[in-house]
């Protein structure tokens, strides 16, 4: 089975076909740089590095830009109100949102372009507009995008574009669900917009573009005129995307996306989490909290990205648990000694099996609840298999196990992660087999207390300690 993605602009699922074999041109509507991330935020960021993690594992050459959104009616606002310049306000919360995706294992894409290193392809993208009669200056002296001049405008979102009244026009960024105004492509600068350094000469003037103007200059700039996949999340499906395509064909005459993704919102313990609310949650708090990024990452992930995904406490702890059981499977297969007179075991019949649920979970419209399911299936398996085995496996079934897992991971990009959060440096190793060795030595003595207290220790540093019949083995948890 081929992948298959929904597409918002036809409303239904289609079998994903790139314009070029092989190659995809793809393009993410990325943050306003205007505050820290929440957790919220990272639900879209997620599914943009699922997807782009799956094609790339299933051979596609993957062209992949993410803007961030620099220059807009918030980041003025803000860079006013602290008293500096836009790029200054907003350079801290853009590396920000980049650490933080790091910290989510969140491959990086190939460009992150900012809305203000674009200023001239923009005024460029309007004047085409204007030439083919699908732009006019205002009596404001903003240059605003004439939807009547559009036939195709509302495909994407359905609304209705003879709702219009002759002449209404919305200079804000951002505006309500269902008002079909003509919006702004280029805004004559105000005071305020040279007071934080958001103002450009222009042939209407001082100014500065419209927030959906951006993103087409970019992704066109980047990626070509069109572009296969274009991703964000529901929100943005009306006015943003509607008028990115109204502006992108207009100018260029060409189809601009031919797969549309969008992705439904993140329920923080069942409320939308938002910063008007003032529910949100960061990355930053839950890491300090103890929770484990590979755990935040499954939440995260638990859910088909169509679906309302509610994200707990509760839930964030299973995630940890699950996590915990990855690594400890990882570890327990990859430790299994391996001999050519082992016994027969169904690893391989497994590993087969799991590796073709896995991938029609993926290809069916990403669907990554049913990905992880088929993981943890193989997991469960497997170890199956080894509580029956003799205490050997032979080495290619055991290689078998462990590739099928990489394979896996390779998307879903959990144990990757967890191992990263897991791993000791030389000394803090050396460390901790010191003190096994010294707890031995204290159970040989019979010196009970002291083992104890050496187990207390090792616990309390994140190290956590298995006795077996065959010695102690040591792994560290979060």
């Amino acid at each position: 089975m081929a992948l298959r993605l929904y597409n918002t602009l036809t409303r239904r699922l289609e079998e994903f076909q790139p314009q070029e074999p092989r190659k995809v041109l793809m393009y993410g509507c990325g943050p306003t740089i205007y505050d820290f991330p929440h957790i919220g935020n990272f639900r879209s960021f997620m599914v943009y590095d699922l997807l782009h993690r799956y094609l790339e594992w299933s051979g596609y050459e993957v062209r992949f830009v993410t803007n961030l959104t620099d220059v807009d009616d918030k980041t003025i606002r803000g860079a006013r109100e602290r008293g500096v310049g836009i790029r200054q306000y907003t350079e801290p919360y853009g590396e920000a949102f980049l650490a933080d995706a790091r910290t989510l294992g969140i491959r990086p894409a190939d460009l992150y372009p900012k809305a203000t290193e674009y200023v001239q392809e923009m005024v460029d993208f309007v004047l085409r507009l204007q030439e083919k009669g699908l732009a006019y200056q205002a009596e404001d002296g903003s240059v605003y995008f004439s939807i009547s001049a559009f036939p195709g405008y509302g495909r994407l979102s359905r609304v209705d574009p003879n709702a219009i009244k002759a002449g209404a026009r919305v200079a804000m960024d951002e505006y309500a669900k269902e008002d079909v105004r003509d919006f702004a492509l280029w805004k004559a600068a105000k005071p305020e917009d040279e007071e934080a350094g958001a103002a450009w000469d222009s042939p209407w003037g001082r100014g500065r573009p419209g927030w959906h103007l951006e993103c087409s200059a970019m992704s066109i700039s980047e990626l070509g005129e069109t572009l296969d996949i274009h991703l964000g999340g529901e929100d943005l499906i009306f006015p943003h995307h509607e008028d990115e395509i109204a502006q992108s064909e207009g100018a260029t005459g060409k189809p601009f996306v031919r797969y549309w993704v969008h992705v439904k919102h993140l329920l923080l313990e069942g409320q939308k989490m938002s910063k008007s609310l003032g529910n949100t949650v960061s990355l930053g708090d839950l890491v300090s909290r103890g929770h484990d990024p590979a755990a935040i990452r499954h939440q995260l992930l638990s859910a088909q990205y169509r679906r309302e995904l509610n994200f707990t406490m509760d839930g964030l702890e299973a995630s940890g648990r699950a996590i915990q059981r990855l690594v400890d499977f990882h570890d327990r297969l990859a430790r299994t000694p391996a001999s050519s007179h082992a016994g027969e075991t169904r690893i391989r019949e497994i590993a087969r099996a799991g590796l073709d649920r896995f991938r029609e979970g993926m290809d069916d419209d990403l669907n990554s609840a049913e990905a992880m399911a088929a993981l943890f299936v193989f997991v469960n398996e497997v170890n199956a298999e080894l509580d029956r085995g003799a205490g050997s496996l032979r080495l290619e079934e055991r290689d078998a196990g462990l590739e099928t897992l990489g394979a896996m991971d390779e998307v879903l990009g959990l144990l990757e992660l967890a191992r990263q959060a897991r791993a000791l440096d030389g000394t803090l190793e050396d460390w901790v087999q010191e003190q096994v060795q010294l707890r031995k030595e204290a159970r040989e003595a019979r010196d009970f207390a002291r083992a104890d207290a050496i187990r207390d220790e090792l616990a309390a540093r994140g190290v956590a300690l298995e006795d077996s019949p065959q010695g102690t083995r040591w792994k560290v948890v979060k």
